[in-house]
C-alpha cells in the first residue's frame, strides 16, 4: 500500500486545508457556469450550443490533461505542481473576468481546466502520502466536502450573482481565494510526493490527447446533432481508435505514462467501475434537474438554486461522515445503501409530473446526492487502497480519468435520450397547450430510467467488494 510520511499532526492539518481549499475554488469554478449559459448567449449573441461550450470546452481539456497527471507528479515536486497549478488557474480566471468577448472568455476557461486536471489526481496522492490506510477515509471526506459540496453548490452560488450582479462576478468570487491559497501554500505546503523523473512519452501524450479529446467531443456533440450524424461517427471513431492505441502503447512500453496494470487487480477494477457510475449519476442529475426546474417548472435561476441548496449541503455534510464509516466499518454498508438510495431517487424522478411541487423535487435531489455523498470519495480512498506505492500515482490518475470520461460521456448520452424521448413524445402530444413541457417531461423520465437500471448493474458489483475494512 501507499507509503506514509511522516508529519507533525499540525503541520498535516495545514497542509490537509491547503488542499482543501484549493480543490474548492477549482470544483466550484466547475459547475458555477451551468445555470449562466442561457445568459452568455444573449450577452454575447451567440447560439446556446456555442456558449455551451464554456462547459463541454471546460471538461474536454480536463479529459486531456488527467491522463498525464501521473508522469507530472512523478516529474515535479508537490509545491511546485500544486502552487504552479493554482497559478495556472489564476492566470485564466483572470482573463475571463476581464474578457471582452466570448472567445477571450472562453480561453480563460479552457486555461482554468488545465490547472484543474493536474490538480484533482495530485491531491489524491498527497491525502495518500500523508495519512495511512485507516485515517484516509475521514482525511479523503474533508476533501470530499470540495470534490462534492463544490459542484452542487455551484450552481446555487451562480443564480444569486446573476441576480444581483454582473456575470464577471462569477469570476471575480473565484481570484481572491485562488491569490490566498497561493501564497499560503508557498509558505506552507510541503513536498510529500516522491520524483522520480519519469520519461516523456510523446507517442502516449499523443494518442491520449488525440484519442479522449477526439470521444468527449464527440459524445458532447452528439447532443447536438444526434448519433446517426456522420461527423459525430467519425470523430468517435476516431477517438476510439487512439484510445485504443493510447492503451496498446501503455501496455507494451517500459515506462507507461498511465500504467494500465492497475486493472489486474479485481477490488480497484470494481471500485473504479462503481466509481465512474457515481460520477455519471452525479454530474447528470446535476445538469437535468436544472432543466427540470427552469424549462419545465418555470422557475427563474435563483429560485432554481436555492431548491438545489439543500442538494448541496448535505454532501457537504455527509462526505467527512462517511469517510470516518469508511475507516471503521469498510466500504460494502456505504455502497450498498447509497445505490440503494440512488435507486430509490431516480425511481423518484420517472414519477415527477407538471402537478409536482417545486420542494418536492428539491427532497427527491436532495436525497439522491445524499447517495451519492456517501459513495463518492469513499469509493476513491477504496480503490487507491488496494494498489501498492508504486501503482498508487497511476491509480488516482486512471481512477480520475475514468470518472472524467464516465460524467462527460454519460451526460451527453442522458442528454441526448432525453432530446430524441422528447422529440417524439412531442408528436404524440403537440395538441395539448402544454406539449412542450409535457415532452421534456418524458425525456426527464427516459434519462433517469437508464440511471436507474445503472444502479442495479452496480449493485451486482459491489457485492463482490471487500467486507473488510482495509488497514494496510
Amino acid at each position: 500500500m501507499q507509503q506514509t510520511i511522516q508529519l507533525e499532526p499540525k503541520k498535516r492539518t495545514i497542509m490537509l486545508i491547503l488542499l482543501v481549499l484549493g480543490s474548492f475554488t477549482s470544483l466550484l469554478n466547475q459547475t458555477l457556469l451551468n445555470v449562466a449559459i442561457p445568459k452568455f448567449s444573449i450577452i454575447f449573441n451567440i447560439e446556446l450550443s456555442t456558449a455551451q461550450w464554456l462547459v463541454t470546452g471546460f471538461l474536454l481539456i480536463n479529459g486531456i490533461v488527467i491522463p498525464m497527471s501521473a508522469y507530472l507528479i512523478g516529474k515535479f515536486t508537490t509545491r511546485q505542481l500544486f502552487i504552479g497549478a493554482l497559478l495556472i488557474f489564476a492566470t485564466g480566471t483572470f482573463i475571463s473576468a476581464m474578457a471582452s468577448s466570448f472567445y477571450m472568455l472562453l480561453a480563460g476557461r479552457l486555461i482554468q481546466a488545465v490547472a484543474g486536471g493536474v490538480m484533482m489526481p495530485l491531491v489524491h496522492i498527497v491525502i495518500f502520502s500523508l495519512f495511512p490506510p485507516n485515517e484516509r477515509g475521514k482525511a479523503m471526506g474533508m476533501i470530499g466536502i470540495a470534490m462534492t459540496f463544490a459542484p452542487a453548490l455551484g450552481p446555487t452560488l451562480s443564480g444569486w450573482l446573476l441576480q444581483h450582479y454582473s456575470w464577471r462576478a462569477l469570476f471575480y468570487v473565484v481570484l481572491p481565494f485562488t491569490l490566498l491559497n497561493i501564497i499560503l501554500c508557498y509558505f506552507f505546503l510541503k513536498n510529500v510526493t516522491e520524483t522520480t523523473s519519469p520519461r516523456f512519452d510523446i507517442f502516449g501524450v499523443l494518442a491520449s490527447t488525440i484519442g479522449f479529446g477526439s470521444l468527449l467531443y464527440g459524445f458532447s456533440m452528439a447532443g447536438t446533432l444526434g448519433f446517426g450524424s456522420t461527423t459525430i461517427q467519425v470523430i468517435i471513431g476516431v477517438g476510439l481508435l487512439f484510445i485504443t492505441l493510447f492503451i496498446w502503447r501503455q501496455l507494451t512500453t517500459e515506462h507507461p505514462m498511465l500504467n494500465l496494470r492497475v486493472f489486474t487487480h479485481k477490488q480497484y477494477l470494481y471500485a473504479t467501475l462503481i466509481g465512474a457510475f457515481i460520477a455519471l449519476a452525479m454530474y447528470s442529475v446535476e445538469l437535468l434537474t436544472p432543466v427540470l426546474l427552469q424549462q419545465i417548472m418555470q422557475k427563474s435561476t435563483l429560485q432554481t438554486g436555492l431548491l438545489l441548496l439543500p442538494g448541496a449541503i448535505i454532501m457537504g455534510i455527509m462526505s467527512p461522515i462517511a469517510g470516518s464509516i469508511l475507516d471503521k466499518r469498510g466500504i460494502r454498508p456505504l455502497v450498498l445503501v447509497g445505490l440503494t438510495v440512488v435507486f430509490m431517487t431516480a425511481l423518484g424522478y420517472t414519477r415527477i409530473t407538471l402537478d409536482t411541487n417545486a420542494i418536492v423535487i428539491s427532497i427527491i435531489y436532495t436525497l439522491f446526492l445524499f447517495g451519492i455523498s456517501i459513495m463518492m470519495m469513499t469509493m476513491t480512498t477504496f480503490s487507491v487502497n488496494q494498489l501498492s506505492p508504486a501503482l498508487s500515482r497511476h491509480g488516482a490518475a486512471v481512477t480520475n480519468t475514468t470518472r472524467m470520461l464516465a460524467g462527460s460521456i454519460g451526460t451527453a448520452l442522458l442528454t441526448t435520450i432525453l432530446s430524441t424521448v422528447s422529440a417524439r413524445s412531442y408528436e404524440k402530444v403537440q395538441h395539448l397547450p402544454d406539449a412542450n413541457m409535457q415532452a421534456q417531461l418524458s425525456g426527464i423520465h427516459a434519462a433517469f430510467f437508464v440511471i436507474m437500471v445503472g444502479s442495479i448493474i452496480m449493485l451486482f458489483l459491489a457485492v463482490k467488494l471487500k467486507r473488510n475494512v482495509n488497514h494496510n
